[in-house]
């Protein structure tokens, strides 16, 4: 079944087992078309159980061992130790365990997925603008060196998200992060409409840099301007759609 998935990869993480699923190969319809694997939408739960299923065996694993989080864009890490793991509200995971998968959600947000190959350590990240500024990213690094990792050690990819030319927001948003950082200006442009446009995985690689991280990168995907491949919750909102699906990233060791 995994052959009909779409799985996005990055080089920077060659040798470490991960991806960025796009929403090709899935068994939901409607708006949520594709593989939907968030239980958080209105999508059946069958598909979504069956969409998750599907990214476990791409993966290599049982579907137990397919974990992930309840995020509330907050800047929490939960440590994962073993598959018996109950969902705890947070935004990031890290695991030096063998076997377990980790994984986000995202549907403009940014997935990052982190390895440090020669502790043995991972980790997943979602990061929205919000938990960006709350610092999830730098949380995240420092969890993974509690269990061994050293940040410059440490790869870390920005997956699909929304990019800047589709990322408008008001003027209040823009003073948040001036406030601040007057230095943030420079993730902001001028828009046709004359507000602000954000660069958020512009300002995510910044902050992984910035804290140190060996290599940080985007793979220059934006969910909100190819609806074949990805799901956009502004995109949807835009349509006037009902609900949006949502994509999965995922990495293991």
């Amino acid at each position: 079944m995994s052959a009909q998935l779409e799985i996005l990869t990055s080089p920077a993480l060659d040798g470490v087992s991960h991806g960025f699923f796009t929403r090709k190969g899935g068994a939901s319809s409607g708006v949520f078309a594709g593989l939907n694997c968030g239980h958080g939408s209105s999508d059946q739960t069958q598909a979504v159980n069956i969409n998750r299923d599907r990214v476990a065996g791409a993966m290599g694993v049982a579907p137990a061992a397919l974990i992930g989080v309840h995020q509330v864009h907050s800047a929490d890490v939960a440590v994962i130790s073993g598959p018996s793991y109950a969902p705890v509200q947070a935004d990031a995971l890290v695991t030096a365990t063998p076997g377990l998968v980790l994984s986000v959600l995202t549907a403009d947000c940014q997935p990052v997925l982190l390895a440090d190959r020669r502790a043995g350590v991972v980790g997943a990240a979602h990061a929205g603008w919000r938990g960006a500024l709350e610092g999830v990213l730098e949380a995240t690094i420092e969890a993974m060196e509690s269990l061994g990792a050293t940040r410059g050690d440490i790869v870390a990819v920005v997956g699909p998200c929304i990019s800047q030319r589709a990322y408008e927001v008001g003027h209040d948003f823009m003073e948040t992060f001036l406030t601040e950082d007057p230095d943030y200006g420079r993730f902001f442009s001028g828009g046709p409409q004359g507000k602000p446009m954000f660069d958020l995985p512009g300002f995510g690689v910044h902050r992984l840099r910035e804290a140190g991280v060996g290599v940080a990168e985007w793979t220059r995907h934006c969910t909100y301007s190819d609806p074949e491949r990805f799901y956009s919750y502004r995109r949807t909102t835009h349509l006037g759609e009902a609900d949006y699906g949502r994509l999965i990233s995922a990495i293991r060791l």
